[in-house]
C-alpha cells in the first residue's frame, strides 16, 4: 500500500491572480530555441516549428491528424512578475520525531547553513551554523547541559543565540554583545518542523501550512525523508508528473504497469501568485478529474483523493511533497502519505519495509533527474528552449515553470519557462574518500554508520535516507546484532558439532547452526536490502 501511494499520488492547485509588473530585478527572457530536422517518417504528426516566425505549426504530412499536441510556449508575450522573497517563507526542516535529541543537527535551505537542536527543556532551536569565534560549523559540535557547544574552542549558546560560556575569558572580562548566533524561528505542526527564514520580518502564521486530512482523527500516514541529488525545481517537475510513473516505476507495485502509459487530460482551476491548483485524469476515462493536485510557494505538493468505501462512508486519501531545497544541485524532501482507511497489509508490514520501498522509487529517477539538472545548467536557457511539453501529459510542468517566471527573481536562482537566473554559488560536489586507508575510515561516519558503509554521498541509500530515519536506523542495528549474535552461535554450535562422539547429537548440532546461519543470512539480506540502491535489470553486471 506505501509503494501504491508513492506512484499513485501526483497532482495539483491555486487562486486567482493578482499580478503587478516591476523594474526592479527584471528577469532575463530568451527568445530562441534550438531546431532539428523533422522525421521524415509520413506518420511523424507532432508539431513543427517555423524558425522564421517562432510560432508552433501543425504537421501536414500524410497520416498526419494536424492537431496540435505541444503546449505553445509562445501564448504569453509579457512574463508577469508578482512581489516575492524566498526569505518570507516557511520551509520544512525535518519530521519532527527524526531530530536527535543528543545531537546538534545540520541542515541548509539554498545556500544558507542552519543547525537544529533541542535544548534542555526538549524545545527546539535554530541557529546560523557558524560561531561567530572563527566561523567553525556549530553543527559539529555538541550539547552540554542543554546548550549548544562549538567543539572548536568551547563556546557556549543557549535560548535567543546568547553565548554564555567562552572558556578562554578570563575570569573578570564579560563576554563580548557581539559573541551571539543569528537565530531563526521554527514551529513543530503536524509532525513537520518549519522554519522561517527571514531573520528581518517577522513570521507570518498564515504562510505556514496547514494541512486538513492529517487533521481528521484516525488519519494514518507513512512519512520518509530523503536527501536528493538534483535541484529542488526537477524534484517538484518529477513529483508533479504522473505521465512517467508506468513506465518509469514500472511493476514497482500493482498500480504501475508501462501497458498502462496513456493521454492525460488536465484542467488548472486555480492560479496566483503563491501557486496553483488543478485536476487530472485519464483521457480513456473521458478526463474525468479524481486527481485533486495543488502546489503552494515555496515548495509544497499536495495530492488529495476522496473516494466512497464499501460502507457508504467517505474516504480521504493524501499525498504530501515537502520540499526543501539545500543548495543547486541537491535537494530534501518529506514524503507523507496518508489515508482514513488502511489495508490490513499495511498494519502487518514492518516500517522499514515501506521506506526501503520509498527509496527505491526515488532510485528509479535518480539517474535521468541528475543529468537533466546538469544540462540545466550547462544550456544556460530558459525550459521552453528545451523542453517539447505535450498537452496531454506535462502540464503541470509548463505550470509550475511559468509560475518560476512570476516568483523567480525573488529566489537566489531560477529556471523558468521563459526566464533565468544562474546560482551564483556553485554547487557543493561531496566525493567518497579513495584509497583503503579512506574507505576504512569512512566505515563509521559520524551519524552512526555501520559495517561498511560508503562515505557521505547523496548516490548512496544510507546517506539519503536511513541516517535521517530514527526506526531505519534502529532497524539495521538490530539486523546487524541478530546477525552477529545468530552467526556466532552457528559456529559455536558447529566447533561443538565437531567435538562431540555422538551421531545424534551431530545432526542435531549441525541441524541448528544451519537454521542458525540461514536466520543470520536473513538478517543480512534486511540490511542489504535497506542500504543497497535499486539498480534496473539491464543495468546490472
Amino acid at each position: 500500500m506505501a509503494d501504491h501511494f508513492l506512484s499513485s499520488s501526483l497532482q495539483l492547485t491555486a487562486t486567482s491572480p493578482i499580478l503587478f509588473f516591476t523594474t526592479v530585478k527584471t528577469p532575463v527572457i530568451h527568445n530562441h530555441r534550438t531546431t532539428c530536422t523533422a522525421p521524415t517518417n509520413p506518420r511523424f504528426h507532432l508539431l513543427r516549428r517555423s524558425a522564421a516566425a517562432g510560432t508552433a505549426v501543425a504537421d501536414q504530412t500524410e497520416g498526419g491528424r494536424g492537431g496540435e499536441v505541444l503546449l505553445n510556449p509562445e501564448d504569453e508575450k509579457r512574463v508577469e512578475v508578482a512581489d516575492y522573497d524566498w526569505r518570507e517563507e516557511w520551509y520544512p526542516l525535518y519530521l519532527t520525531r527524526n531530530v536527535p535529541e543528543d545531537a546538534p543537527l545540520g541542515l541548509t535551505v539554498f545556500d544558507r547553513q542552519i543547525v537544529l537542536y533541542r535544548d534542555g527543556e526538549g524545545t527546539l532551536r535554530c541557529y546560523e551554523d557558524r560561531c561567530p569565534h572563527r566561523l567553525a560549523k556549530l553543527s559539529e559540535g555538541q550539547l552540554i547541559d542543554g546548550r549548544l557547544e562549538c567543539l572548536y574552542h568551547g563556546w557556549q549558546f543557549e535560548g535567543d543565540g546568547k553565548c554564555v560560556k567562552i572558556p578562554q575569558l578570563p575570569a573578570s572580562a564579560k563576554i563580548p554583545k557581539a559573541a551571539c548566533v543569528k537565530t531563526y524561528e521554527v514551529k513543530d505542526s503536524q509532525g513537520v518542523v518549519w522554519v522561517w527564514m527571514s531573520t528581518k520580518t517577522p513570521p507570518n502564521p498564515e504562510k505556514l501550512p496547514w494541512f486538513e486530512h492529517f487533521a481528521r482523527p484516525g488519519f494514518f500516514d507513512i512519512s520518509t525523508t530523503h536527501e536528493l541529488p538534483y535541484d529542488h525545481s526537477i524534484l517538484l517537475e518529477n513529483l508533479m508528473d504522473p505521465a512517467h510513473v508506468p513506465i518509469s516505476h514500472d511493476r514497482t507495485d500493482f498500480s504501475s504497469k508501462r501497458e498502462d502509459a496513456q493521454p492525460l487530460v488536465f484542467e488548472v482551476t486555480e492560479r496566483t501568485n503563491r501557486g496553483f491548483a488543478g485536476t487530472w485524469g485519464k483521457e480513456k476515462d473521458g478526463g474525468k478529474g479524481s486527481n485533486l493536485l495543488r502546489f503552494d510557494a515555496p515548495c509544497v505538493l499536495q495530492n488529495n483523493r476522496e473516494f466512497d468505501g464499501k460502507d457508504g462512508v467517505k474516504n480521504y486519501f493524501s499525498g504530501l511533497f515537502l520540499c526543501r531545497p539545500t543548495g543547486q544541485g541537491k535537494s530534501m524532501l518529506i514524503v507523507r502519505f496518508g489515508v482514513t482507511k488502511r489495508s490490513p497489509l499495511v498494519s502487518v508490514l514492518p516500517q522499514w519495509f515501506s521506506h526501503q520501498n520509498a527509496c527505491k522509487v526515488f532510485e528509479q529517477d535518480m539517474g535521468f533527474l541528475s543529468s537533466q539538472n546538469e544540462v540545466l545548467m550547462k544550456e544556460k536557457v530558459p525550459t521552453k528552449d528545451l523542453y517539447l511539453n505535450l498537452k496531454s501529459s506535462d502540464t503541470w510542468v509548463a505550470e509550475y515553470r511559468k509560475w518560476m517566471d512570476k516568483v523567480g527573481h525573488g529566489m537566489p536562482y531560477h529556471f523558468g519557462h521563459r526566464t533565468i537566473s544562474l546560482p551564483k554559488v556553485p554547487p557543493v560536489v561531496e566525493h567518497a574518500p579513495a584509497g583503503l586507508i579512506a574507505a576504512l575510515s569512512a566505515s563509521y561516519p559520524a551519524k552512526g554508520g555501520i559495517g561498511t558503509m560508503h562515505a557521505p554521498n547523496l548516490a548512496n541509500r544510507y546517506f539519503r535516507h536511513i541516517i535521517h530515519c530514527r526506526s531505519c536506523t534502529k532497524a539495521i542495528k538490530s539486523f546487524e546484532l541478530w546477525k552477529n549474535i545468530l552467526s556466532a552461535t552457528a559456529i559455536a554450535l558447529t566447533t561443538l558439532a565437531i567435538l562431540v562422539v555422538s551421531r545424534q547429537w551431530k545432526a542435531v548440532l549441525l541441524g541448528s547452526a544451519a537454521l542458525l546461519s540461514t536466520a543470520a543470512y536473513g538478517c543480512l539480506r534486511a540490511i542489504e536490502l535497506n542500504t543497497n540502491n535499486f539498480i534496473r535489470t539491464h543495468r546490472r553486471l
